[in-house]
């Protein structure tokens, strides 16, 4: 079995703005993405078999193991596209990303799965890997180039920026998880929508070489923050 071993960057935002619905039910954003050093690790290995086969087993008990991953989504995909047939995809997850935190842990291991294959078998170009990534979620391209991000429309559409150089603390309550459903469900409740246009000032900063840090800044978290003591104590 030929074998890869993934390195998988987790994300923060230091700017969301939501710009408005669209008729398909996502939202169009404007977003400032950076990856940060904490990694989820995939191991890809690639076997004969006598048909199409995808095996997903990890460390964590948080995330099934089965079709509904998007690990799971990402490999059948590539397989689809890339008219694969007879192969086994065996991919091991070591999950070190907190599910449901906003760090885009699910998006980055699809993504890499989709690079890993790639690395594998060698068919497709970046290109089409950013369009397979796009099929599959809003956050998935800002993973796959890595760095620094603008990211428009619903997150796919992106566009490198210089990187952020500062210290980032991660803090995460155990048991608190907010899916980007009900951030979003939230945000639609607002009254009155914050209309900041920090994103563009940070882009200014980052462009200039100056401190970003009172250009910090997103939606999502407005929306939400009065609903949870977790948030008002971090």
């Amino acid at each position: 079995m030929e074998t890869v071993k993934i390195k998988c960057p987790a994300k923060i935002n230091l700017t969301l703005e939501v710009v408005n619905k669209r008729p398909d039910g996502f939202h169009n954003i404007k977003s400032v993405m950076q990856l940060i050093n904490l990694y989820d690790y995939l191991t890809i290995k690639i076997g004969h078999a006598s048909e199409n086969k995808i095996i997903l087993s990890g460390t964590s008990n948080e995330i099934p193991y089965n079709e509904k991953n998007l690990v799971y989504k990402a490999a059948d995909l590539y397989l689809k596209e890339a008219n694969i047939n007879n192969t086994s995809v065996e991919i091991f997850i070591e999950k070190n990303i907190p599910i449901a935190a906003g760090l885009a842990g699910g998006s980055t291991d699809a993504a890499g799965t989709i690079w890993g294959l790639n690395y594998l078998f060698k068919i497709f170009t970046h290109q089409k890997l950013e369009e397979l990534c796009a099929q599959l979620g809003s956050d998935l391209n800002v993973c796959l180039n890595g760095g620094c991000t603008l990211a428009t429309s619903r997150g796919e559409i992106t566009e490198k920026l210089p990187v952020a150089k500062m210290n980032v603390t991660l803090i995460k309550p155990k048991n608190l998880g907010i899916t980007a459903k009900e951030a979003y469900q939230k945000y639609a409740e607002l009254k009155i929508k914050p209309q900041n246009n920090m994103t563009e000032k940070l882009i200014f900063a980052l462009n200039n070489n100056e401190n970003i840090s009172k250009y910090l800044y997103n939606d999502l978290e407005y929306a939400i923050f009065d609903d949870y003591k977790e948030l008002q104590e971090i």
